[in-house]
């Protein structure tokens, strides 16, 4: 998304969004986190197909497993020079058919990556249910 001040300038001023990462497509998603120009199409320079969204202004990513389009809700500034965490209302829920198992969407054919500081990231692949002791 280039610059964070753009992307946060973006959010401010379109105020919506579409959330979608995977680690299949880890490469054209850091891809996408280089500096562009204004005019510069992010999905083209990425070697990302972008379909239209249903429910909000823009595109999402063609091939993504799941796409959730939001209306954003609230920014809030974090301590630093350019940290802010943004929150959402989805408004619209994009799944892949073979994504989906006994009607739910299964999270290990997704493969979701999680950012977790610096230049680091992990994916999720290890995952276990825990019944509350009340069920």
């Amino acid at each position: 998304y280039g610059d964070h001040r753009d992307l946060h300038l973006s959010l401010r001023r379109q105020r919506q969004m579409c959330i979608r990462d995977r680690y299949a497509m880890k490469d054209q998603m850091n891809a996408s986190s280089q500096t562009f120009k204004k005019e510069d199409d992010e999905f083209l320079k990425a070697g990302i197909e972008a379909l239209p969204c249903d429910t909000i202004k823009g595109f999402r990513v063609c091939g993504a497993p799941a796409g959730l389009e939001c209306k954003m809700t609230q920014i809030i500034k974090l301590p630093g020079e350019a940290n802010f965490v943004v929150f959402g209302e989805v408004t619209g829920i994009h799944m892949r058919d073979d994504c989906l198992v006994d009607g739910m969407f299964d999270i290990r054919k997704f493969r979701p990556l999680a950012r977790l500081g610096y230049r680091d990231y992990s994916v999720v692949d290890n995952i276990f249910s825990l019944n509350r002791p009340d069920d």
